[in-house]
């Protein structure tokens, strides 16, 4: 693998992770919209995320092969589309609601908090990982320059 690609694979998934929390963001501050610009209650979005690499498969399997390790240049993750949740949305009794059925009850957004919690938690630990290889790659770069002296 080229040296500084190692800059882009952290920093691609530095990225992906910043989406993956704005997304969990957007889903919290929409928990209560009952009424969205399409219609009925906000869904609950989901980032997907897929990994990309300039090397097939095959030649990354030969080049190790030939112990001649990770040669792909260009590699990371990316987000690859957001979708929304398809899970049922919740039914609140709430007759006081303008938005109520005829029954009384609310069809409230399928989104769940505590779940939003742990998404962005584990996308900022996943940020945080990507943080501390890009840190690790900086100071091989650093000591790498040093022995050159």
């Amino acid at each position: 693998m080229a040296f500084l690609g190692s800059f882009d694979i952290s920093a691609s998934g530095m990225s992906a992770q910043r989406v993956r929390m704005d997304i969990a963001a957007e889903n919290i501050a929409n928990m209560d919209t009952t009424r969205t610009e399409s219609g009925g209650p906000y869904r609950r979005k989901n980032v997907l995320l897929e990994s990309y690499s300039d090397t097939s498969f095959a030649q990354a399997m030969e080049n190790a092969a030939r112990g001649k390790g990770i040669t792909s240049r260009h590699a990371g993750v990316r987000v690859s589309g957001i979708v929304e949740d398809d899970r049922e949305a919740k039914k609140v009794y709430n007759p006081d609601h303008p938005d109520a059925d005829a029954d009384g009850y609310v069809t409230m957004p399928n989104v769940d908090v505590l779940k939003e919690t742990v998404d962005s938690m584990s996308a900022t630990r996943s940020y945080e990982a990507n943080v501390t290889a890009l840190n690790a790659i900086k100071l091989m770069a650093q000591k790498a320059l040093e022995i050159g002296k």
